[in-house]
């Protein structure tokens, strides 16, 4: 079974500013050798942007982002993931991509907008969820606030088999609250018997809120088995193993005894 090299990029995000965040990110993956999938942080072109309005680029399938995802998707031969503001038949979304080498791509539109951050009067929650096949693996991608909701995150067996193996978080999520964060990512990885990642930013963004990062890779146990320092720009470079999963879920079944 193919281990899953993962490459998960935490940086300071350009206020409503995609060509110098392009930039930034284009400077961070020249350290990258090798990687099957590479996560960016969440609205990672313009930051949380409450002005949609003015920074949302319309969904099409040549648009600037997703040309820009397309080229670094092939030339790893990875998957590339990230969140952008996003206009779609008239609605605004925070939709994260999942961009093949091939060139095609999948989206999921974030459900559980932060409404204390106004995000509900500004962007439509989306529906539902995906789970894509990469490499032998089952991932699901969901994005920031979506993390306080475990019902969204659950796990479930469907004719003997798991329905994801790695879940991942897309995060501009505050140091106010990194506690919970920490935590939840945690929770999330033992209540589902899966993998899981969050990645976050750092620095201030356009509304004067601190972001410290603390992106991190937990395995099934809830481990936190590759971090990154707080407040640094950087990358989580680690392998994830499928034999590994599947034997802890075969001694361990607790997932078997849901109702």
């Amino acid at each position: 079974m193919k281990n899953l090299k993962v490459a998960a990029i935490q940086f300071d995000i350009a206020w409503e500013n995609p060509q110098m965040n392009y930039g930034k990110i284009n400077a961070i993956l020249k350290k990258i050798s090798q990687a099957d999938l590479i996560i960016l942080p969440e609205m990672f072109t313009t930051g949380f942007s409450m002005a949609p309005e003015r920074v949302a680029e319309h969904y099409h399938n040549e648009m600037l982002t997703l040309q820009w995802m397309r080229a670094h998707a092939k030339e790893f031969n990875a998957v590339v993931m990230g969140s952008i503001s996003c206009e779609d038949g008239g609605k605004f979304y925070n939709r994260c991509l999942a961009v093949f080498p091939e060139g095609h791509h999948f989206f999921y539109d974030k459900n559980y907008l932060f409404s204390i951050g106004k995000e509900s009067e500004h962007y439509t929650a989306g529906q539902g969820s995906i789970i894509i096949e990469w490499k032998g693996w089952k991932i699901k991608p969901l994005v920031c606030y979506d993390l306080r909701f475990p019902e969204h995150a659950r796990n479930e067996i469907i004719d003997d088999e798991y329905a994801y193996d790695l879940l991942i978080y897309m995060a501009n999520w505050p140091s106010v609250r990194i506690h919970p964060w920490n935590t939840l990512l945690m929770a999330r990885a033992i209540e589902n018997q899966a993998y899981v990642i969050g990645v976050n930013r750092v620095g201030d963004d356009g509304s004067a809120i601190a972001h410290n990062g603390s992106s991190a890779v937990n395995n099934f146990k809830g481990d936190a088995i590759a971090t990154l320092n707080d407040n640094e720009e950087g990358i989580i470079q680690t392998q994830l193993d499928l034999s590994e999963l599947r034997s802890f879920r075969e001694k361990f079944p607790s997932l078997r005894d849901r109702r």
